[in-house]
């Protein structure tokens, strides 16, 4: 039996021929707290509630100050109400998940196995779509490996792997979205939620470091962005998923001017990975706020769902406690960085597990 999610979105959903209607599982999040406060009152029970929308400006704005280090806008994304992420698509009727990316997505000690972000969503997923959920060794990585212990069980699917790139989402010799999602199985509307990026930032570093010519790293990346968007494309070519596919992603933490690469470079043992100099140099800030753009215009061009990972992340680095940043929070900010300086803390996993179930919600 299949179930909706609890979602709002401004795409049609696909129907297969004789499918029921869809149900929600709930009209009220699980979470009983307030969101961010919004124009107007609410309506009345009886009545079905206006869904509210932003622009990355009006989400944005308190972080990013006079002069943004990016420009979200000029592509035309719908955000959702909590700002979270965009609302491209009507996510419903899932019958299958696949994980797919890096090892933000596979999962990283010393976080606890039950806290890495993807089995957090997994656990919610399966008990929000009634899913049959995978068994314990899906759940946990091949640390020699880098890789699942096992990539399918249940209704779900996981093929990413430390240290993955963008071009190991359709290249050789990973080839993970076909991998993870062979022909047979494209029958089933499927979800597919990854993390990637970070992998190909710290290859830019290295070429930082070195002395590469500006114009050289902005290619190799730029080449880097082409091989992202091939992979969307390719997961939504019509036909593909005959019954309906979905993607939600997310953009890379926040390197985009001096207050984001602080964040990351006053990590300790970030002079020894070349998270230090690197990041601070103004060429790469400017490749990589590029970068965070082009990941909203992917979103946007495929009509798919980015997670603003950069802007949540922003002021909950190892420079949190510096009032003077754009991203500060206040003195209580949790670090959402293990000692890796790129791998999230158990605080992370659970932003980011939130993140995601928060833009499936909408």
């Amino acid at each position: 039996m299949m179930y909706t999610l609890w979602l709002t979105a401004c795409t049609e959903p696909v129907v297969r021929p004789g499918d029921r209607a869809p149900t929600d599982v709930s009209t009220t999040p699980d979470d009983p707290t307030t969101p961010p406060s919004t124009p107007g009152a609410s309506p009345p029970p009886e009545t079905t509630p206006e869904v509210t929308t932003h622009t990355a400006s009006e989400c944005f704005a308190g972080q990013w100050g006079a002069v943004p280090p990016v420009d979200y806008d000029q592509f035309g994304p719908v955000l959702n109400a909590t700002c979270t992420g965009t609302d491209h698509q009507d996510i419903r009727d899932v019958e299958r998940v696949v994980f797919v990316g890096d090892s933000i997505t596979v999962g990283t000690p010393p976080t606890a196995t039950d806290r890495w972000w993807r089995n957090q969503v997994t656990d919610e997923l399966v008990d929000k779509l009634g899913l049959t959920p995978p068994n314990q060794a899906w759940r946990f990585v091949d640390l020699l490996e880098g890789a699942p212990i096992v990539n399918f069980s249940g209704d779900f699917a996981n093929c990413a792997q430390y240290g993955a790139r963008t071009d190991d989402l359709l290249d050789d010799p990973h080839r993970q979205l076909e991998t993870c999602m062979p022909e047979q199985d494209r029958g089933l509307r499927t979800l597919v939620v990854f993390t990637i990026g970070g992998n190909d930032i710290f290859s830019l570093l290295e070429d930082a470091r070195a002395g590469v010519d500006p114009a050289v790293m902005e290619a190799t990346y730029a080449l880097a962005l082409d091989q992202l968007r091939e992979a969307v494309r390719w997961v939504v070519e019509p036909g593909r998923f005959p019954n309906g596919v979905f993607v939600v992603f997310g953009n890379t933490y926040d390197f985009t001017d001096p207050d984001g690469a602080r964040d990351m470079a006053r990590c300790p043992g970030a002079d020894l990975l070349g998270l230090d100099s690197a990041l601070a140099q103004p060429a790469v800030q400017d490749i990589l706020a590029r970068a965070q753009e082009q990941y909203v215009s992917l979103a946007v061009e495929t009509g798919t769902d980015l997670m603003f990972v950069g802007e949540a992340f922003c002021g909950h680095g190892h420079d949190a406690d510096n009032p003077g940043s754009r991203c500060y929070r206040g003195p209580d900010a949790d670090l959402w960085f293990d000692f890796t300086c790129e791998h999230p803390s158990t605080g992370g996993h659970d932003a980011l597990a939130s993140m995601v179930l928060d833009v499936l919600r909408q």
